[in-house]
């Protein structure tokens, strides 16, 4: 029974919660940022390409020739997807520019931790560390 208690507590640290809600906001955001690479940034850069479309872009391995990717797929052919591959890479790019840009903010907003007070105090005869509330050094006996 010790282990399953051991679990439960790993398993409701806020490490462990904080890092569950940031897999499922990541894999929200990824597909956001897909979304935003195949239908948003992609169509333009088609447009200024001469309407070429980036996810319809593959070289064909198999015998026989295919106007589409969608044709060469549902024939079986072989195919290097370097389209879809381009794509990947944007949506890459701009997931590690937010996240970039996200930990950038944290470190802004993080407070910076006041300085330490200091609990100790050198004595100025001996050179001893000594308590800082003390009133006489403890190792050379000089009032301080």
């Amino acid at each position: 029974m010790k282990i399953i208690d051991e679990f439960k507590e790993f398993a409701v640290k806020g490490n462990v919660v904080d890092m569950a809600i940031g897999i499922v906001i990541g894999a929200a955001f990824g597909t956001v940022v897909k979304s935003l690479v195949n239908d948003v940034v992609t169509p333009p850069f088609g447009r200024l390409l001469g309407g070429m479309d980036f996810s319809n872009m593959f070289i064909n391995l198999s015998p026989g020739s295919y106007n589409s990717l969608a044709a060469a797929k549902a024939a079986g052919a072989a195919t290097i997807n370097y389209g879809l591959f381009l794509n990947s890479i944007i949506s890459f790019l701009i997931v590690a520019w937010a996240l970039f840009m996200v930990v950038k903010l944290m470190n802004k907003m993080k407070r910076q931790q006041p300085a330490a007070v200091p609990n100790t105090k050198t004595c100025p005869q001996c050179q001893s560390t000594i308590n800082i509330k003390a009133v006489r050094c403890p190792y050379c006996t000089s009032q301080i």
